[in-house]
């Protein structure tokens, strides 16, 4: 735990774009941990799919998330950065978010200025607090936190209703206020994406949602602008989705998998994957007798 924060932040003092694929439950964490990945990024949207199976817009408590977070945070080798929203409430559950995810393993923190009930970043009919509101936020955030080495990163919604100044005005509020790092949601070009990259020196996220409101951009790209960490929350979830489609359809209109042309991950590689080879060595070891 200690050591992937300290690792963390002695990745963003590195030179290079920091990949942080989404992860939403536990087979997609351990499958994106035996990647060597410098950090996984637990999806809001994709855990409150997988968890509750419902919509990203307010709906999942402190508790059903910090359970997640100390599930995943718990199985990762690689540091966890973990969405927690608007910090699920006022100044005082904010300080209690904050005391729990760090409490749960997480390297990193993400919060958001949005007025609660949230909704998902991309979509549209998203509105923020008044700036102040959040400051005071992330100054508790960042008094409540008892390593400095558990990074705090603020986001701000405000592009999307307020425009891109806005957002700008309260990115250099939020890093004033203690935040590490800072996460303009929602540029919608390139453009954008270079004078975010030209305003600020700390570390800034760059959110690549395919077909979302943002240019998805390559590794060189993301660099040249001044990007430090990108994140790709829902790549993998779609890609799975796309996937039980498939299975799914073949199933129902041919009532077998025989033929179908979906491809299959091994089944011996994924009980391998899920620790199954502990388990038979344990049973090994401890095998009763007669």
């Amino acid at each position: 735990m200690k050591d992937a924060r300290s690792a963390l932040r002695a990745r963003l003092n590195q030179p290079g774009l920091i990949v942080a694929p989404g992860v939403f439950d536990m087979v997609s964490l351990r499958l994106a941990d035996t990647f060597g990945f410098d950090a996984l990024y637990m999806t809001g949207y994709g855990t409150v799919a997988s968890h509750m199976g419902l919509p990203d817009a307010g709906l999942a408590t402190y508790s059903d998330m910090v359970g997640r977070v100390t599930a995943m945070a718990g199985m990762a080798r690689a540091p966890l950065i973990a969405d927690a929203d608007t910090g699920y409430g006022g100044l005082l559950n904010m300080r209690h978010t904050v005391r729990g995810y760090e409490a749960a393993g997480a390297a990193a923190i993400q919060l958001e200025d949005q007025e609660f009930p949230k909704k998902c970043g991309h979509t549209p009919g998203r509105r923020v607090i008044p700036m102040e509101d959040m400051v005071r936020k992330i100054r508790v955030a960042a008094d409540a936190r008892e390593s400095k080495d558990f990074l705090i990163i603020a986001r701000t919604d405000a592009r999307t209703s307020l425009g891109l100044d806005e957002a700008l005005r309260r990115a250099e509020a939020y890093a004033q206020a203690g935040a590490d790092i800072l996460f303009v949601e929602s540029p919608e070009s390139e453009e954008e994406m270079r004078r975010i990259g030209q305003t600020f020196d700390v570390p800034l996220v760059a959110n690549m949602v395919e077909r979302g409101r943002t240019p998805v951009l390559t590794q060189a790209e993301l660099e040249s602008i001044g990007y430090k960490i990108a994140i790709f929350p829902v790549t993998a979830l779609l890609a799975s989705v796309q996937a039980m489609t498939a299975v799914y359809q073949q199933f129902k209109q041919h009532g077998s998998s025989a033929g179908g042309q979906t491809p299959l991950y091994d089944f011996g590689q994924l009980t391998q994957l899920m620790g199954f080879e502990d388990v038979w060595a344990f049973e090994k070891r401890y095998a009763e007798t007669d």
